[in-house]
């Protein structure tokens, strides 16, 4: 009975003195507590914890990502939405994430939540669809101070998906056809516009110089002669005929007869 008593106590013994080593992670920390006490933080690597007298929590001090489950909200210009999110977080201080809130990654969780549905809701579905980058900096910025005190850094708050009811989803539509539409009319009418000043400004140097209408009018000629055309209307101010010499009439006749021409041929 000695000898089964000696073995149990050295079994005992070599089992509380390999309890007393902890193995560590790059990325872990112990929190040591000693009688209830903060005591410090150790690790990397080998930490020797005391049996009954110290305790030890671990902290893992990687980027975390948490997945912000979808938040109904309603929007200042009075328009119902889903939004969800991600955020990334990670420990950096494990004093404080320990002995500041009880359980840091549901704290996050619910303050993702809240912050979320308060600051989007102060912002128009315009917004929310096209600055979707400003809003998230905002949204890092609310957390990362609120967070400060838990040991806690916000890198990165991401907008996942904004999600519409299918009735905004038809007005929404709507809303884009007209404004493309609005779009078209004003690019049409800017044309005319460019258009007309541009004429202006061709009728403007043509009156400088009449012998310019008259090529421009013998230039026209010689591309409707080329057509497929049996006869030809074409208008000719009396005021430009007299301006005319014989040389010119003779070489509109020509061009005239030489039309006539093709015609028959074809």
């Amino acid at each position: 009975m000695v000898t089964y008593s000696i073995a149990i106590i050295v079994v005992l013994v070599v089992i509380l003195i390999i309890s007393m080593f902890k193995v560590l992670r790059e990325y872990e920390r112990a929190v040591v507590f000693l009688l209830g006490r903060f005591y410090d933080v150790k690790g990397p690597g080998l930490v020797i914890i005391v049996p009954f007298v110290q305790q030890m929590v671990r902290v893992d001090l990687r980027t975390i990502v948490l997945d912000v489950p979808t938040q109904d909200l309603i929007t200042r210009d009075n328009v119902s939405v889903h939004v969800n999110a991600v955020v990334y977080f990670k420990v950096v201080d494990p004093k404080m994430a320990i002995n500041n809130v009880e359980n840091y990654l549901e704290a996050t969780s619910q303050l993702s939540q809240t912050t979320l549905r308060s600051v989007l809701g102060q912002h128009e579905l315009d917004e929310l669809l096209s600055a979707r980058e400003e809003l998230n900096r905002g949204l890092q910025g609310i957390l990362d101070q609120h967070t400060d005190n838990w040991g806690i850094k916000i890198a990165n708050v991401e907008i996942k998906h904004v999600d519409l009811d299918d009735s905004m989803v038809r007005a929404l539509a709507r809303q884009a056809e007209a404004e493309r539409s609005r779009r078209a009319k004003v690019i049409h009418a800017t044309g005319e516009l460019e258009a007309s000043v541009k004429l202006q400004q061709a009728a403007n140097e043509l009156n400088k110089s009449p012998n310019a209408i008259q090529l421009r009018y013998f230039q026209t000629l010689t591309e409707v002669a080329n057509e497929r055309t049996s006869t030809i209307v074409f208008p000719l101010p009396i005021n430009l005929i007299d301006k005319l010499s014989a040389d010119d009439i003779s070489e509109m006749a020509r061009i005239k007869m030489q039309g006539l021409d093709n015609n028959k041929e074809d």
